[in-house]
């Protein structure tokens, strides 16, 4: 089974009417399909979602940028987010909140070669780190540089365009920021050019949620979402169970899948499942809306229950 959709399908999707009995929601992925969204998948293919009167069609966004954007201006029903992302998406005036989470544990990391000169953070001084995204990893590779004592201004920035592993091995840079530790690491020891990882949850930023899901603000007392998130979390408790059988269902939906990356990366990804989907919180998040505004990312803290819910089953 395939998700990718060509832009023609995506708006048939978001415009057609519901054509069977059960509810239906449009989950915009962040990305195309990967470990990252198993618990998505496995409820999918378990009959979970389903169980729950639920039909859930999830499409893969041809811009990543887009879908929480197209969820705030009711286009689709939900996203798939970044805890991060969602103080900026909010502070931009989008009616955005946060209501379960798929990944509890920061996955970004910074990494150099395994096998390379530099051992330390501190060792990156007058070095070139390769960066995908501006903002938000800047204010990573930042903290993490004052950490060690250094600043921003002590190593050059490189936009290596979405090429992390490829840039440092290649020696176009020293050092790449945004790597998430599942895919780059393994991407990286795949081709014999293994990396070292420097944990950004240990080197000065407050621990967040990588991927969390986002629903337009006024329509978070939906009650399908209950139901939703419920079928999520039954999905998560079969992948750690079963992390062998799941691996198969995930793998067999699509033939692009099942690829050594992707059985790599799904061991990895697995501890980091929320296991209370719903779940939220409120220290964590409230903690890291206020380093988001000392990171100079938000003037203001909004109102945690403005931009993150926990909804009741």
């Amino acid at each position: 089974m395939s998700f990718r959709l060509s832009a023609i399908a995506f708006a048939l999707c978001l415009s057609a009417a519901p054509a069977h009995a059960q509810e239906r929601i449009t989950l915009l992925l962040d990305w195309f399909v990967n470990p990252d969204h198993g618990p998505l998948i496995v409820a999918q293919e378990k009959g979970y979602f389903a169980e729950a009167g639920l039909e859930v069609e999830m499409i893969e966004p041809a811009d990543p940028s887009l879908p929480p954007k197209l969820v705030a201006a009711g286009q689709a029903d939900l996203a798939i987010s970044y805890q991060p992302n969602l103080y900026v998406q909010v502070a931009e005036g989008l009616p955005l909140t946060r209501i379960a989470t798929l990944v509890a544990t920061p996955l970004n990391s910074l990494v150099v070669l395994k096998d390379g000169p530099i051992e330390s953070i501190a060792e990156l001084k007058g070095k070139t780190v390769g960066f995908s995204v501006g903002g938000f990893e800047d204010v990573l590779l930042k903290s993490m540089l004052e950490k060690h004592g250094l600043s921003i201004g002590d190593v050059e920035l490189i936009n290596v365009n979405f090429s992390l592993s490829p840039s440092l091995i290649s020696g176009q840079v020293d050092a790449v920021i945004g790597a998430f530790r599942n895919f780059e690491l393994n991407q990286m020891d795949i081709v014999g050019r293994p990396g070292r990882a420097f944990y950004v949850e240990e080197e000065g930023v407050p621990a967040y949620d990588e991927l969390i899901l986002v629903a337009r603000s006024d329509a978070v007392d939906r009650p399908a979402y209950g139901r939703l998130i419920a079928a999520i979390e039954a999905a998560t408790a079969y992948i750690i169970n079963h992390p062998e059988e799941s691996w198969e269902i995930f793998r067999a939906t699509d033939p692009k899948l099942d690829s050594e990356l992707n059985r790599r990366a799904w061991r990895d990804t697995l501890p980091r499942f929320a296991l209370r989907p719903g779940a939220l919180d409120r220290a964590r998040y409230a903690g890291f809306a206020a380093f988001m505004q000392q990171a100079g990312m938000i003037e203001t803290v909004p109102a945690l229950d403005s931009y993150a819910v926990e909804i009741a089953r």
